[in-house]
């Protein structure tokens, strides 16, 4: 009986964790292996070079210079977007006037509000990416940006936006900010509505601000979201792939500004052709994330909360 059991649990678990296998750790094995090469993609033969790649990549300025963006946008980016997405959760949930028999309600028209936040979810990376090009545009008529700061008179703000070596990044950043605070909102929301009201009643019928009551209530109970949507954050601000390929100035620029690590993965390997050092590129986005979700989950980890 028990040997059936097991036949059984194991007729269920050997399907899926074999084709985990195939196609997740699979690849990443090649991978590896492509990193000890200077296999060049277009021919099957490939030389063994040991650990060149990775000293070659250890000297690069250029591998340097892009991790040094993504850094950025990781110090940024999550800070940002889940700073956000708290505050309008919070907003919707529990920041309205008090009603009758109501000691704690969100705003009117919370369900609407939750609608718009999260619709850029709904759009294509690649659009959002076109609208916001074309919102920078720095043609005082095509651009949107420039032609509404125009209209208000503030034409001394314009600017050429991605074209500006100090602004490009951060311009990309916002973008990120923008079509990902939305998810938070609505993630955080519903974790939200899992608090008792009881407790926020108690708490502010005791006297306690709103302020207060985030920090001392909400956000507690909700650390253990706020720390799942912290890595899931910080590993969209390691790739940035999309928005900077198609918003940057000739894919990175100007002059190396929006440069990131999978960009540059992607141009050695597929302009350069010269897929055994992009692997190696590969194999150290994977430990640099590794590394970011292990510390983060380790350093943010607090005493679990009951309610």
């Amino acid at each position: 009986m028990q040997h059936g059991k097991y036949r059984f649990i194991v007729g269920f678990l050997a399907p899926p964790l074999l084709i985990y296998a195939v196609f997740v750790i699979s690849p990443f094995v090649q991978a590896f292996q492509i990193s000890m090469t200077d296999w060049s993609g277009l021919v099957g033969a490939a030389r063994f070079v040991g650990a060149d790649n990775f000293v070659r990549l250890w000297e690069s300025d250029d591998f340097w210079n892009a991790l040094r963006h993504n850094v950025y946008m990781l110090a940024l980016v999550p800070v940002v977007t889940l700073g956000m997405g708290l505050f309008f959760a919070f907003m919707l949930n529990v920041g309205g006037k008090r009603r009758k028999n109501e000691v704690v309600t969100g705003v009117a028209g919370s369900r609407f509000y939750k609608f718009v936040f999260f619709f850029p979810q709904v759009i294509s990376i690649t659009i959002i990416a076109v609208i916001w090009f074309n919102i920078y545009n720095p043609d005082p008529d095509d651009g949107m940006l420039n032609s509404l700061l125009g209209a208000v008179g503030l034409d001394g703000l314009q600017n050429a936006w991605l074209g500006e070596k100090s602004l490009a990044l951060w311009c990309i950043s916002a973008v990120m900010v923008w079509g990902h605070v939305g998810f938070y909102v609505v993630l955080f929301s519903a974790a939200m509505a899992s608090i008792p009201r009881d407790i926020y009643e108690a708490a502010l019928l005791d006297g306690a601000g709103r302020f207060h009551t985030f920090f001392r209530i909400t956000l507690p109970l909700l650390w253990d979201t706020v720390q799942t949507g912290w890595v899931y954050m910080g590993i969209i601000a390691l790739d940035a792939f999309a928005l900077v390929q198609i918003m940057s100035v000739n894919m990175g620029g100007p002059d190396g500004a929006t440069d990131v690590m999978p960009l540059r993965l992607y141009l050695t390997a597929f302009r350069d052709s010269q897929f055994g050092y992009a692997a190696a590129m590969g194999v150290a986005m994977l430990a640099v994330t590794m590394a970011f979700a292990v510390l983060t989950l380790r350093f943010a980890r607090r005493e679990r909360i009951e309610y």
